[in-house]
């Protein structure tokens, strides 16, 4: 019996993927697995017992992956199963910069006592006239499941699209559509496109990469969307953007009071995956990924150990084993098992970055005492019984 607990609500027809063969507990003590959306865990105490941690999103922020990493606690992500709901936002958000649709209804419903609003519309109208999108050159920087997807519904609408992003998986390169023009210098972006939107993880390298030394090199009346991560862009430089003209509109799914109430600003109260169907969507990934891997020790969607796949074990035993990514590791491992006279049937052993996993399927079930001597090996972090 697993047990898991929910740091955040978690959509029930998620949770109804889970088997008979789990438990929900309201103490995290207890839990194999954690599934959780947007509660912090930097401050948390990881209880050993702790095998997994499943973000129902993309974004893992929340989350120490480096601490988690070192306990032995895997951390999955739902990359794409959002993807829809923050493209269909970004849309919208382009939209209603493009055209001052919020200018206009707030207007009316400051109106509303006016009996002759429709004649005094037809006069105020033209405050809120906008542009269209057709013909309009959209630069998209990251190229993942969202970003494919807001390129592809751009093409629809008529508009010339580049996208930029120098680690493009093979799947999304699949799934772009060949009119999108990748171009390999995100300058050419700052400088040739009419809308940018941003779509890259937020790490060292990407923090306020949206800065002044960028904006100077935007096209006058750039509209900049930013639906990834508030740190990717230096409000405070879009504000001075902003002020000068540079920037025509800045639309942002991140409240905060730098840019809240801000003449040019489109703030939206962080709606991005908030549908019902995106929800739906990332509890049912994440159910999945926790359950494979709790029952037979599978990653997929990781985030601090790589992707490793055994299908189902059909022999007496599987070991599954985090450790450091350093030499002579594996043939550690397997001359203990052999010392032990433990026949490996299957072996695999990835690694990512300076993390490492290694499972080892056996002929014999594994002892207490040879898992006791496997965890004394210097670099491993945890010893895992799967079967």
């Amino acid at each position: 019996m697993f047990k898991y607990h929910c740091l955040n609500p978690i959509a029930q027809v998620g949770l109804e993927k889970f088997t008979d063969i789990y438990e929900k507990t309201d103490a995290i003590s207890e839990a194999e697995g954690v599934l959780v959306r947007s509660a912090s865990m930097h401050e948390m105490e990881l209880p050993d017992k702790l095998l997994a941690v499943a973000r129902a999103g993309a974004g893992v922020n929340n989350i120490p992956l480096d601490k988690c990493a070192e306990k032995g606690i895997v951390v999955f992500n739902t990359p794409g199963a959002n993807a829809n709901g923050v493209k269909e936002l970004v849309i919208a958000g382009m939209l209603l910069a493009a055209r001052d649709v919020v200018g206009g209804v707030n207007w009316v419903a400051a109106n509303q006592e006016n009996p002759d609003i429709a004649k005094a519309a037809e006069k105020e109208k033209k405050n809120f006239a906008g542009t269209e999108l057709i013909g309009k050159k959209l630069g998209i920087i990251g190229l993942g499941a969202i970003g494919v997807k807001v390129a592809n519904t751009a093409r629809h609408f008529g508009m010339e699209v580049y996208g930029y992003d120098p680690y493009v998986s093979v799947d999304s390169a699949w799934s772009l559509s060949r009119d999108v023009k990748h171009v390999f210098n995100v300058e050419d972006i700052y400088r040739n496109c009419d809308y940018i939107t941003i779509h890259v993880p937020l790490l060292d390298s990407t923090k306020g990469m949206i800065n002044a030394a960028a904006i100077d090199m935007m096209k006058d009346g750039v509209i900049l969307l930013n639906f990834a991560r508030d740190l990717l862009v230096n409000e405070k430089d879009v504000l001075a953007g902003l002020k000068s003209g540079k920037i025509r509109k800045y639309v942002s799914d991140f409240p905060n009071p730098t840019t809240a109430g801000q003449e040019g600003c489109l703030v939206i109260p962080h709606l991005g995956a908030s549908t019902e169907e995106s929800e739906d969507n990332c509890a049912k990934m994440a159910v999945k990924e926790m359950m494979d891997y709790l029952e037979n020790g599978n990653i997929s969607n990781s985030v601090n150990y790589p992707a490793c796949d055994m299908g189902v074990c059909r022999q007496a035993g599987r070991l599954a084993i985090f450790h450091r990514n350093i030499v002579n590791m594996i043939s550690q491992f397997t001359g203990l098992l052999g010392e032990a006279g433990i026949n490996i049937s299957d072996l695999t052993n990835k690694s990512k970055g300076e993390y490492a996993y290694t499972m080892v399927d056996v002929e014999t079930p594994v002892t207490d005492e040879i898992v006791a001597k496997l965890s004394a090996i210097d670099g491993v972090f945890r010893v895992r019984v799967v079967k």
